[in-house]
């Protein structure tokens, strides 16, 4: 049988692989030599084939009626037409905004599109968002307001190999993206250095130069400190401050109260390894290249903006972006986070990365989708706020979701649970019997990654090919299907299409002169070049690998240091939740863990949740490895098992978000948003530990 040449269906690395079916049924997976993987794959590429045959596949429409306990089979017809009827009835009693839609960043570029297409023209309703505001959101707001553009790295990951310097803060990439490391280490083996900020000792610390054990939630005083230090001792780039940006004065006079001393008793950093981290990027910028990174533990606070903000401006200082093999970028996680961001599914965006409340993007659009211009609704809420809404006075009453599995991966999950609840109707598309789908009025089972054809855009700003290589299972639809299938129930059939080659094109006209310039790109240039990268305003376009060598998309072209200070997390300790818990991901398993918790080997790898304490800890609390522990916030509680390290400071515990149920550690975390991205505060909250007695 024909081999096929795709990528993997996971994180934003996009590894390049190749899956050839055999006659049984099967699908063998070879990693292919693309730049991000180059020949790697983790744990989780060499098994994604195993979903394909997963015997948990949804293989059928299911729909509930009434408030019947259990889902009972329905066919495509049925399913549809309960779902257009109940968007129309509610509509008529409560308005379009009534609807709300939430979408996913790991949705392929035409499915992403499309969603918010048909929320905006079939639905015309405000009320969409997806879960990336619990992924980028952060990262995005910061790089634009610095930027003037949001590309989560604005150079090929192939340029760190070449860097002398690399400081990482907040993020896991040894275990979240293995083939990552491959490029981190090719900086070690030559001499450079490689500096991790993070609470834990994890594998990513394990291969570093440097490690900074920042206390959760002080991420930006460490940032602020390391900027003063960088003026301080002498590291600042003056000519490059002076020709390329603006600002530096008032940062600085905010940075400049943040002494070495003082970051230290505030996040537990000592002076001495601060000093080395600034001095071992300041000594790359000065040689072969320095290069600063973020990652979800950075952003996934309260103050997360402001945070990659921060070290933005100690990026800046040392005159790192538009520098050959230097520069600032964001580590974007989900498979399709960047594409996913660009064209329509957020709350306040249109395709392009234009916005929704701006008049000559609007009109833009609607040319595109033929439609007036003064039809499309305004920018809405972030996904949170959209979910506290749920079924509350003037809230939406029904709820169309498309690849995320928000009772697990949302903050306060009790509640997320309590607000689908109080809907008129629920509405799930997903290819297994998620938590989610587990509480769905309709479940639309529809394609997965090998089943189709479409386009991502990885952490690289690299516009690739997915293609499909197995045909999916019978009565299984492509979303693009199913969106065709409701908007024609709706009245606007001929404005959807259900060919993604077809899709993308309009995708491309809808870009076309929006900071996500994909205008230029077409399936037959991504296939002849092996991806291109965005910007790419016209057919003889090449393609963006590198930004702001040239300048930035600012007015004025120069790139912005924003002034911030640190502030305290949202929830501290107190005498009756006197620990930090952080979160994050574990090697074998993948964000809610929907997909990766049905891979046998993967599930047998990873097969419950772990909570990491520091031996001290677990002796104050009468906790022994291996005992089950319930973590207690103010907002509800989880249970995981206890595993001692030394690897975790001992006024803090880790575990890991991939679990439902009373597992689900989002039951715990705190929903406190970040001013500007909305982002929930992940990545520290206030907890107890009580010893689970059998």
């Amino acid at each position: 049988m024909v081999a096929t040449a795709t990528h993997c269906s996971y994180c934003a690395l996009q590894c390049g692989m190749t899956l050839s079916p055999s006659v049984d049924g099967t699908v063998t997976v070879r990693p292919r030599d693309f730049p991000t993987n180059r020949g790697g794959l983790c744990q989780k590429g060499w098994t994604a084939a195993d979903l394909l045959t997963s015997p948990q596949r949804l293989t059928t429409p299911l729909v509930r009626d009434g408030r019947a306990k259990d889902l009972r089979p329905a066919s495509w017809d049925e399913a549809l037409d309960i779902v257009a009827d109940g968007v129309r009835a509610t509509r008529r009693a409560h308005g379009a905004d009534a609807v709300a839609v939430l979408g996913g960043g790991g949705l392929t570029n035409e499915k992403a599109y499309q969603l918010g297409k048909f929320a905006r023209v079939a639905l015309r309703t405000k009320n969409i968002d997806y879960n990336g505001r619990y992924c980028m959101s952060s990262a995005a707001a910061a790089s634009n307001r610095a930027f003037g553009i949001d590309r989560g790295l604005p150079f090929p990951l192939t340029d760190l190999a070449r860097t002398g310097a690399v400081l990482i803060a907040g993020g896991n990439v040894a275990e979240t993206m293995p083939p990552f490391m491959q490029h981190l280490a090719a900086v070690r083996d030559r001499g450079g250095a490689l500096v991790v900020a993070d609470p834990r000792r994890t594998a990513t610390v394990d291969q570093a130069t440097l490690h900074l054990p920042v206390m959760p939630g002080t991420d930006l005083a460490l940032a602020l400190g390391l900027f003063h230090l960088a003026v301080t001792d002498g590291h600042v780039d003056r000519a490059y401050v002076a020709d390329r940006t603006t600002g530096f004065e008032a940062a600085w006079r905010a940075a400049a109260q943040w002494w070495p001393e003082r970051v230290e008793r505030v996040t537990g950093v000592p002076v001495t390894a601060q000093r080395a981290a600034v001095r071992a990027l300041a000594d790359g910028a000065r040689g072969d290249g320095a290069v600063i990174l973020t990652a979800r533990g950075a952003e996934q606070q309260s103050k997360g903006t402001d945070t990659v903000t921060a070290l933005i401006n100690l990026a800046l200082a040392l005159g790192l972006p538009g520098r050959p093999n230097s520069g600032f970028g964001c580590i974007t996680g989900q498979g399709n986070g960047q594409g996913g961001r660009e064209h329509g599914q957020k709350a306040d965006q249109l395709p392009g990365y234009r916005r929704i409340d701006d008049p000559a993007s609007r009109a833009h659009v609607a040319s595109v989708w033929g439609v007036d211009a003064d039809d499309l609704p305004g920018p809405g809420p972030s996904a949170y706020e959209l979910i506290e809404s749920l079924g509350t006075d003037g809230g939406p009453r029904a709820l169309l979701v498309h690849g995320t599995n928000v009772v697990v991966s949302s903050p306060r999950g009790r509640r997320v649970m309590e607000r689908l609840a109080a809907l008129d109707l629920v509405v799930v598309c997903d290819l297994v019997p998620s938590e989610t789908a587990e509480l769905a009025d309709v479940v639309l089972p529809v394609t997965q990654w090998a089943e189709e054809d479409g386009t991502m855009t990885n952490l690289e700003g690299r516009v690739i090919r997915r293609r499909k290589a197995v045909e999916p299972p019978p009565g299984v639809r492509t979303e693009l299907e199913v969106l065709a299938g409701l908007a024609e129930r709706l009245g606007h059939g001929e404005r959807f299409g259900t060919d993604p080659e077809q899709v993308f094109d309009e995708l491309r006209r809808a870009s076309a002169g929006g900071v996500a310039d994909y205008s230029g790109i077409t399936w037959e240039r991504i296939d002849a070049d092996g991806g291109v990268f965005w910007p790419c305003p016209g057919p003889g376009h090449p393609g963006t690998p590198r930004l702001f060598a040239d300048g930035f998309p600012t007015p004025d072209g120069r790139a912005r240091f924003v002034t911030v200070d640190h502030r305290p997390v949202a929830e501290d300790v107190d005498a009756d939740h006197p620990v930090y818990l952080t979160t994050g991901r574990v090697l074998q398993q993948y964000q809610s863990g929907a997909q990766t918790r049905r891979v046998p080997s993967l599930a047998a790898a990873a097969a419950e949740p772990h909570v990491e304490i520091h031996p001290d800890l677990a002796g104050r609390s009468g906790l022994s490895d291996g005992d089950l522990v319930r973590v207690v916030s103010r907002r509800g509680d989880a249970v995981g098992r206890v595993r001692l390290t030394t690897a975790i400071r001992a006024d803090t515990v880790f575990m890991p978000f991939h679990w439902g149920g009373e597992q689900a550690v989002n039951r715990v975390t705190n929903p406190a948003l970040d001013p500007v991205s909305r982002m929930p505060e992940f990545k520290v909250c206030a907890v107890r530990l009580e010893r689970v007695v059998s």
